[in-house]
Parts: structure tokens; sequence; C-alpha cells
């Protein structure tokens, strides 16, 4: 029998990208820093089915979990802030939604019933999100979008009648922006005011504001924003910009959040659990990415460099990694579509480490493999993550195997050595969605390998993305030349790791470690990364 949770509904008003997802995250970071169980869910309100087929451009990362699911990237915030491992369960879009309810109708579940929006798609809303109920203390609820987009509607009518159906178990906590003019040095709060205006106009009453702003809101604009939102003037909250994310939880523990939630659900800490040492941490890790004397620079070559949340756990993970390391992070990126053989030496001067994310198509492909050789050559740390892989293996296969043309059938079907190639799975498939290799899958680790010593274990679990792999009939003649294939798949043999020995550090995976990393709990092929670039003096 489930045992009913609290819920805290987070919205969010007058434009997008004020950071719903980041205090959702860090709003779990306080229930963990009181020891209580807490999830989150992420209601998307766009049509799509997943995150899978999304351009990295517009929506930046997809986040994968253990199940396979390809989700919105907040899921990654509420993974590293909370440590906590989410699935498919905790990212619901439209799409799913309405998949669901046309595939009942089409089954007769409704028994004749004219299928409507109120009560057939609010009613599996609501069912989506009581699922995670089970064993829990508390679920954040994120709804995506602003306030007043029709999208999202229905998500909020579902909320707004949870409120109903379980009294005293809900809280709203709404996230709206309070400009700061600086021609009259003045907070404006009409914003704020507008937005919880439209919010109560479709019946919800936030309990706590959120003040986004680039200043700490000033007593004069929280009691004015009180009084219009009708809320107390302790519950409006502000939430000026920090030097690092890590901060926010910190920042809304000393206005006290934490204590109002648990007074206004009726919670409290477990009797006899010590609170200091969580908090400790995260004071520890905060000082160290803001205020640590001793930098590491680190290149990005990616070919969706404009928009950084296309590599936001890569990034995060430098961040984790940097932080364990005693450093500061300091990252340069570099626009592979612009790299030139010319130009290398200037591109790279300075940084201590070269990686190389994932990414899909032909599109920057020739100045990733140049980055690779640089990196090999100049005794530079390297790693590569899922295409970086590949684009280690084919530079590799080029440049050392003297194989002419070596490359991938992603970007050439017919090339003369496709050293990388579509899995035998993979050529079936004729949808886009949900069709790759995702998930968490088991690899071996060689004993006498880098990747043993890294890891410190023979076998390990990480998460997958992807459609190709280093093609078998190469492997043998790779390792000869000195590309030790150091992890294979425990069920197929795929290669997963490949490193280079003689070198200070250079490896490749095909998986994707960033998603397992957490600012508490480094992951360790990017902790070792960045210790052995700090380890290197810079690239001249």
């Amino acid at each position: 029998m489930k045992r009913p949770a609290k819920y805290v509904f987070i919205t969010g008003g007058v434009l997008s990208s004020l950071g719903k997802g980041i205090t959702t995250a860090s709003l779990g970071a306080l229930f963990k820093f009181n020891y209580l169980k807490v999830t989150a869910v992420k209601l998307d309100p766009y049509l799509n089915v997943d995150a899978g087929t999304m351009n990295p451009f517009q929506h930046g990362e997809v986040f994968v979990t253990d199940d396979g699911a390809e989700t919105d990237l907040d899921l990654g915030h509420y993974e590293r802030f909370m440590g906590v491992r989410l699935g498919a369960k905790n990212n619901v879009t439209a799409g799913k939604i309405y998949e669901s309810v046309i595939t009942r109708e089409r089954r007769g579940d409704y028994l004749g019933a004219t299928v409507q929006t109120v009560p057939h798609v609010i009613e599996e809303i609501k069912s989506r999100i009581t699922a995670l109920e089970d064993g829990l203390d508390i679920i954040l609820v994120e709804v995506g979008g602003t306030v007043g987009d029709i999208e999202s509607q229905p998500f909020l009518e579902a909320i707004r009648q949870m409120a109903l159906q379980r009294r005293g178990d809900t809280v709203f906590l709404h996230l709206t922006l309070v400009p700061f003019l600086g021609t009259v040095e003045e907070l404006k709060t009409k914003p704020s005011q507008h937005s919880v205006q439209e919010l109560r106009r479709i019946g919800i009453q936030p309990d706590l504001i959120v003040a986004r702003s680039s200043i700490r809101i000033s007593d004069a604009a929280r009691e004015k924003i009180a009084l219009f939102s009708n809320v107390d003037p302790a519950c409006v909250i502000s939430l000026p910009d920090v030097r690092t994310i890590y901060e926010v939880p910190l920042l809304l523990r000393a206005e006290g959040v934490d204590k109002i939630l648990l007074q206004r659900l009726g919670l409290r800490k477990p009797a006899g659990q010590a609170g200091a040492s969580l908090v400790e941490r995260w004071e520890r890790l905060a000082r160290t990415l803001t205020s640590a004397k001793d930098t590491v620079e680190i290149a990005v070559v990616g070919k969706y460099i404009k928009l950084h949340d296309a590599y936001k756990s890569v990034v995060e993970s430098l961040h984790h990694a940097a932080a364990a390391n005693g450093r500061k992070l300091e990252l340069k990126w570099i626009d592979s579509e612009k790299l030139r053989e010319a130009t290398l030496r200037e591109s790279f001067a300075g940084v201590s480490g070269i990686l190389v994310p994932g990414g899909f198509g032909e599109r920057g492909i020739e100045g990733k493999v140049l980055a690779a050789a640089y990196a090999r050559l100049k005794k530079i740390p390297y790693f590569g993550i899922c295409l970086g892989l590949q684009i280690a293996v084919i530079e590799f296969a080029r440049n050392v195997l003297g194989l002419d043309g070596a490359g991938s059938t992603e970007f050439t079907a017919r090339s003369r050595h496709p050293v990388i190639d579509l899995m035998e799975a993979q050529k079936a498939k004729k949808k886009l969605g949900g069709t790759m290799r995702l998930g968490a899958f088991t690899c071996n680790l060689k004993s006498d390998s880098l990747a043993r010593r890294v890891y410190g274990r023979p076998r390990i679990v990480e998460r997958h993305r992807h459609r190709y792999e280093v093609h078998s009939g190469y492997v043998q003649k790779l390792e000869k030349a000195g590309l030790s294939a150091s992890g294979l798949d425990q069920a197929t043999g795929l290669v997963e790791i490949v490193e280079i020995k003689d070198h200070p550090f250079f490896m490749g995976v095909q998986f994707h470690p960033e998603f397992l990393s957490t600012p508490l709990s480094p992951h360790p092929v990017f902790k070792a990364f960045v210790a052995a670039a700090i380890s290197m003096k810079p690239s001249a």
C-alpha cells in the first residue's frame, strides 16, 4: 500500500530560463539536508513524447537515466543536487499524456465516454504524479513553461485539483522575475504582481514566491510583492544571481525556506539525525568553486557551443572534478567547425586538457579529429565522450595505422575504412525516437589498464546514448598499434573504452559518465582527467 507523500508544486512566471530547475533541485537538497526522502518530477508541456529527438540548439542537453529514458536536462540537476537516481516516470510530457489517453480510447478503456481534457487528460496527469509516492516524504513537481502559456494549462489544472484533494499536503512555490532597472536604480515588482495574478486567476494561490533578480531584493520590494500577492512577507524569498549554482541551496536555507516548507507540510527532521554534515560539505564545495586560488583550464571542443546547455552535464562534471582537486575551473570553448590545423597552437594555448564531448552528424567532425591528434602528439590530457571516443579511433586509424579515409558510416556511408560503424541491432530501426542504445550497461575493465586504476574495480555500470560503435574488425589492428580497448561491454564484447598507455592521460569512453557525476561525488574519470591536466604545464 502506497504511503501518501507531501507535494511542493513549482511554477514559473514572467519569462522562461529563470532557473526553475535549479530551484527545484535546490529544494530537494534542502530536504536532503533534513534527512527526508525526496524525489522530483518534471512536467513538460511540449508534445514530444520525450526529449530524444530535440535539437540541442533549441532544447539543450538530453539527460539519460538508468532505465534508458531520454529526458529534460533538469532531471540532471535533480539527480546531482539530491543524490538520487531517477527514471522515465520522473519526466512527464504532454506527448506522453496524450499518447496514453488516445491509446486507452482506441482500446475502449473509457467505455464509450466522450474523451475530453477534463477529466481524462487531467486524471492521466495526476496519476503520473502520484505514481511516484511509495516510500517518499516529499515529491517536488516542476511545471515547465511559464504561467499563461496555452500548453501548460492542463498541468496547472491538474495540480490545482491535487491541492484541493490533498489539503494540508501541498505547497505552491512560484518563481518570478523582479528586474532591476539601472536607469532608475530601482527593482520593479510589477511583472511579479501580474504573474501571480495570472496564477490566481486559474485558481492557484502561491504559498511562497521566489523572487529572481540580479541583486538581493529590498525589504520594500518584498513587502510590496507580499501585499499584492496575498502572501506573508517572510514567504517572499530573495534569490539573486550567484557565482555558482551550488550556492543556491545554501542561499535558500539562509532565507529559511526549509523551515517554512517543513512547517507548512507538517514535517520534521527524523529523530536522531545530525544535520550539519551535508550542509558543511556543500559549503566547502561552494567555497572551492568560487574562491580557490588555483585554476585549471580545460578546452571543450564541440559544435553546439553557442548553447552551453547542450553540454550541461559535462560542464558540471568538470566543475565537480576541479573542486575535488582543489581547483577552480576555467573553460575554453572551441568551435570544432572553425578549427584548422594552422590555428591549433593558438586555439589550445594555455589549456591543460582537451575534452571532446558527444554529438551527432558530420558537421564539425574534422575539427574534432584535429583536436584529438593535437592532444595525442603534444601529450595533452585527452578525454573523449561517446563521439569523442569515436573521434579518437578515427584519428588513430588515419594517422598511426595509415588507413587513409578511415571514418564512420554515420558521416560517410561508403567509407574505405569504416572503423566506426552502425551497430547491427540498429540497422533494422526505422524510428528515431527512443531507439538508440539507451540506459545503463555493464562494462568489464582490463586488469592492467588506466581505466581499471581510475575506477578501482573490475566491472562498472555506465549510461549510454548512441547508435555507432567501434568496428570489431579493426580492434586487433588498433591494439597492436597502441590504442588499447581497455573496457568491453559484458554482454556483447563491444568496445566501451580506449586508451593510450604512453601518454599522460588519453582515454575515450563510449558511454556518458557525466550523467553519474554529482557535486559531492565526482565521477572518477572526470576526477582523474582533471588531476592529469593539473599535473601538466599549460599548452604553449
